[in-house]
């Protein structure tokens, strides 16, 4: 079995989107039907994320931490328990490829970093310095070395070698990489699989994506 695990904290207006373009990826016909279940960590959410995710009949699970790292390790443990032999982890703003999950098996490794581009309308809310200081200094490209929580995966058995993801506010997925590579972890750092994300400015994580394109538009 497969498993995807989207931490949410307040995500009614993309959780849909996210969800509807999970589910499409969950059922590519290269998956020969392996079973792929989606767990949606809902943390202290508020609005209607946990309705959305009922009407498109994704399973949830609730924690109450406001810290994404613990929200991504619960849905993580969960789905180990039950047997995943690989995890693949993605964002609610984020929109994942077609053949996402299938693209990240087929690299045949122990994790895979990929790359993530941003919506084009999102840039409308950004300078016009920060889409080229982005399209200076961030290389979508394999061999690149980014890391995003929003296209992420990792077998059951490295991600237990690493102690799975730290109980981080941000940053969480750096951390369970950079244990990836102490502990011996084959990585491909791979432009494969896709992923589009939002280039919102109120980021759900203080000093996440969003706050680094933020940062940006001062420079």
């Amino acid at each position: 079995m497969i498993g995807v695990v989207i931490p949410a904290h307040n995500e009614e207006a993309f959780l849909a989107t996210c969800l509807g373009a999970v589910c499409i990826a969950a059922a590519h016909p290269s998956l020969g039907g392996e079973e792929v279940c989606i767990i949606v960590a809902l943390d202290s959410c508020t609005d209607r994320s946990h309705a959305i995710a009922r009407t498109l009949c994704i399973e949830t699970i609730v924690v109450a931490e406001r810290n994404v790292g613990k929200a991504r390790a619960a849905g993580a443990d969960l789905l180990l328990a039950r047997g995943a032999r690989w995890l693949a982890f993605t964002d609610a703003d984020s929109v994942v490829a077609h053949d996402w999950l299938i693209t990240q098996l087929m690299l045949d490794v122990e994790a895979v970093c990929g790359c993530v581009s941003v919506h084009v309308d999102d840039w409308q809310m950004h300078p016009t310095r920060t889409r080229e200081i982005w399209q200076r200094r961030y290389q979508p490209i394999d061999g690149h070395r980014h890391v995003h929580g929003a296209n992420l995966g990792v077998a059951a058995h490295a991600y237990q070698r690493a102690g799975g993801f730290p109980p981080l506010a941000c940053d969480e997925d750096v951390a369970l990489v950079n244990m990836l590579i102490v502990t011996g972890a084959r990585i491909a750092w791979s432009a494969a699989p896709r992923v589009t994300t939002s280039g919102r400015l109120d980021s759900r994580a203080r000093g996440g994506f969003g706050d680094t394109l933020a940062a940006w538009s001062t420079e």
